[in-house]
């Protein structure tokens, strides 16, 4: 089983955004036994905590859910635990190496590398475009989940 962690600085808007696109995306493939997902944030700031209610509104529009989903701060087992560790931005990419002592692990990686944008997923706690931060998730996981599947 392959397994992907995304983090965020919260985990409250842009990573369970993505884990929850992620999930929907891995469900409607038939592949829930072969890939687990997560998310957790670097800081300890919303720990617990629902999806923030505009990434909760803005899934919902698409009929995805995010039951059961809380916030969680990033575990130094997440490291070992994970195959994929994948950051929302390049912060979230420097905090990660920092917390876990990851220097020079291809495991953590920013998800829009995976895409033409290549470049940090906007926080849409301080933009407000929920919509703008759905669209990428959706183009990042599509181009995720082809990386998991290669190998």
């Amino acid at each position: 089983m392959k397994k992907v962690l995304f983090i965020c600085l919260g985990n409250i808007c842009r990573s369970p955004m993505a884990e929850a696109v992620m999930r929907d995306l891995i469900k409607k493939r038939g592949l829930t036994s072969q890939i687990k997902v997560d998310s957790a944030g670097t800081s300890d700031y919303h720990i617990d905590e629902p999806p923030h209610r505009g990434t909760k509104a803005k899934l919902q529009q698409y009929g995805i859910t995010t039951s059961g989903m809380r916030a969680r701060q990033l575990r130094s087992s997440d490291l070992h635990d994970f195959d994929y560790l994948v950051c929302m931005d390049e912060s979230n990419v420097r905090n990660t190496i920092e917390m876990l002592r990851a220097e020079g692990d291809a495991k953590v990686f920013r998800f829009l590398d995976l895409t033409s944008h290549q470049k940090d997923v906007p926080d849409p706690w301080y933009t407000g475009d929920f919509q703008e931060t759905y669209d990428l998730c959706v183009e990042g996981c599509e181009a995720l989940l082809e990386k998991v599947l290669e190998g």
